[in-house]
């Protein structure tokens, strides 16, 4: 490695891509560095994604377990208004800003352990191994002989009026949010609009969910989706599906409001929006055209299977490049871009990713879904386990969860596990690391599980499986 440059790999973000980049580098002996043009380490995951929005949601789990419990609350016909009286927005954010401020210093202590050099500022690119850095100190140029750009994304904009961070609003603002709203619409079916939607509800909210599409979700289990949205419709969310945004708009007048107009003529009106509609890759600023990459429409970039751009030595990890645009998977994207750079087979991507939705309830899956297989024609059966029917479920007081197994009915190998309810995203990792052995049927029916777990779940799962390959009732 020629010693002609200032790093042997430099990272453009330190968000999960591009701080595993810079730190698998250094494991390699390799002069690394990271840009970041936020005031402290860890990217847009860290300062307005995934950290604060699952710290909020645990925030918003917390309170509502206080005043009777999410699945409780209709039961206990809470009052909205004394649910909000709990819920001010500054002690909702607190935690928010506790817990990001303890992990940007946990990142910044991993990068200074492995001796990665951290750049302030915000950079482009002069030529393909040269990076101007511009901050508030002034301007400096840097040159790597490998490049990771790993920028992450922004939300889209809302049509007919830009987010204000008050009355209209993107994901980006509700780490910032300044109140809460009485009547909430939010404009999006996907993760982060199912995520916030659900949120907002267990605040006893009134919250409108608007999406063109038919069905939400359509990547996961059908029976899975269908329970999320019944348990939200209990905490009274409206969904308004086949139904695509014309423009958004806010009225004059005391106090002002939000308008969604649809293009079926609908209009809806509320306190606020929030539009969560897609999100855009952050190259716009990066000065692509030097080193001759040209992202689509989306700002996305577009690699091979070593994330490599059309410039051999310059790279793209994480939601940059679009699907799976997951953290987790970001993360392993990083180090083995890493890896690849310096010559390092380090063994392809796994084939199954674990898929979290950390909504209320929490959804879960690794693997096709019933649906997929069915279209591919591969033999299955089913095995279910209700919370319902575990003890553990009865003490959380969750008893609409459900864990599904899917195994091929001709060699019992597990083929996909879907979750619903508490602490799905967690219980999927035992089904995991089955699936990405090889195992199945055989290995649950014989295993033990601790009692009471939601593990127990996988026993009583695989059981209902083996009945009905019996043909057991």
């Amino acid at each position: 490695m020629t010693t002609d440059y200032d790093f042997d790999l430099l990272c453009i973000g330190s968000g999960p891509a591009g701080q595993r980049a810079a730190i698998q580098a250094a494991k390699l002996g390799k002069r690394a560095a990271v840009v970041e043009k936020r005031p402290s380490m860890g990217g847009g995951c860290l300062d307005r994604g995934t950290i604060p929005s699952k710290t909020l949601r645990e925030t918003v789990w917390s309170l509502s377990q206080s005043s009777g419990g999410f699945n409780q609350a209709s039961a206990l016909h809470l009052d909205g208004a004394n649910m909000r009286q709990h819920a001010s927005v500054e002690a909702l954010l607190q935690r928010v800003g506790t817990v990001g401020r303890h992990e940007s210093k946990v990142i910044e202590q991993q990068l200074f352990r492995n001796e990665v050099q951290m750049i302030r500022g915000e950079a482009s690119f002069v030529d393909p191994h040269t990076l101007l850095v511009s901050s508030s100190e002034g301007r400096r140029t840097v040159t790597a002989e490998n490049i990771v750009i790993a920028v992450g994304t922004y939300p889209a904009a809302p049509p007919g009026v830009p987010a204000d961070g008050d009355l209209i609003l993107t994901s980006d603002d509700l780490v910032r949010l300044r109140r809460l709203p009485k009547k909430l619409v939010v404009v999006g079916g996907g993760i982060i609009g199912v995520e916030y939607a659900s949120m907002f509800a267990a605040l006893q909210i009134q919250v409108i969910l608007v999406d063109k599409r038919d069905r939400l979700l359509e990547f996961l289990d059908r029976e899975s989706v269908d329970e999320l949205m019944q348990q939200m419709r209990r905490q009274r969310v409206t969904f308004r599906l086949g139904e695509a945004v014309e423009r958004l708009e806010v009225t004059i007048g005391n106090p002002r409001q939000a308008v969604v107009h649809l293009e079926s003529g609908k209009m809806i009106v509320a306190d606020q929006i929030l539009f969560s509609v897609g999100r855009i890759g952050a190259t716009g600023r990066l000065n692509l055209d030097a080193v001759g990459l040209r992202p689509d429409d989306r700002g996305r970039l577009t690699v091979d299977r070593q994330f490599r751009t059309m410039v051999p030595h310059i790279f793209a990890v994480g939601d940059v490049i679009g699907y799976p645009s997951l953290a987790s998977t970001s993360f392993l994207q990083g180090r083995l871009a890493a890896s690849y750079a310096f010559g390092v087979d380090p063994g392809p991507m796994v084939e199954h990713l674990p898929i979290g939705i950390y909504s209320m309830p929490e959804v879960s899956a690794i693997g096709p879904p019933e649906h997929e297989l069915t279209q591919k024609k591969v033999p299955y059966e089913t095995g279910i386990a209700r919370y319902g029917e575990i003890a553990r479920g009865q003490i959380l007081g969750d008893d609409s969860g459900f864990l599904k197994l899917l195994f091929h009915r001709e060699d019992q190998r597990l083929l996909g596990i879907h979750a619903v309810g508490t602490g799905a995203t967690e219980l999927i990792h035992i089904g995991q690391a089955v699936l990405e052995l090889g195992g199945g049927l055989p290995y649950f029916l014989r295993s033990v599980f601790n009692y009471p777990t939601l593990a127990e779940c996988y026993k009583v799962a695989a059981l209902n499986a083996f009945n009905k390959l019996m043909g057991c009732r």
